[in-house]
């Protein structure tokens, strides 16, 4: 597998990691997409993305809501921005453009399962979109 922007750093600066840039609220890790330091640069296109997904299975649950922290560079060029989404089963359900520079923690980004049976793919995606 050839090293890009998503992958060099496993397991120090993305990943699941224990964050240098942030205490996690539940626990020693979190998932980092992207890279736990600001300042990488990366050349990169309208359409590439990082996602983490899991099966899941909702039951009684009617409402998957997201909780993340994210903080994208401090500038971007013009005409594209990064867009994180909630997807299930490859569909965006929920989604938020970043303002650059700006470090956000959203819970705001929600699904509605309440009609979902069985197992489905829960993914959440960071993707640079053209606007």
């Amino acid at each position: 597998m050839a090293l890009v922007a998503w992958n060099r750093e496993r397991g120090t600066m993305q990943g699941r990691i224990a964050p240098q840039g942030f205490a996690p609220p539940s626990g020693t890790y979190a998932f980092v997409l992207g890279n736990d330091l600001p300042g990488l640069l990366q050349k990169l296109a309208v359409g590439d993305h990082v996602e983490v997904l899991q099966t899941a299975s909702f039951g009684d649950i009617n409402l998957v809501r997201l909780r993340a922290r994210m903080r994208p560079p401090s500038s971007v060029p013009a005409g594209v921005a990064w867009k994180a989404s909630l997807r299930i089963d490859g569909l965006e359900r929920a989604s938020a453009l970043l303002e650059p520079g700006r470090t956000r923690d959203r819970i705001d980004l929600a699904a509605n399962v309440s009609k979902l049976v069985g197992d489905h793919e829960l993914g959440f995606r960071l993707e640079l979109v053209a606007v």
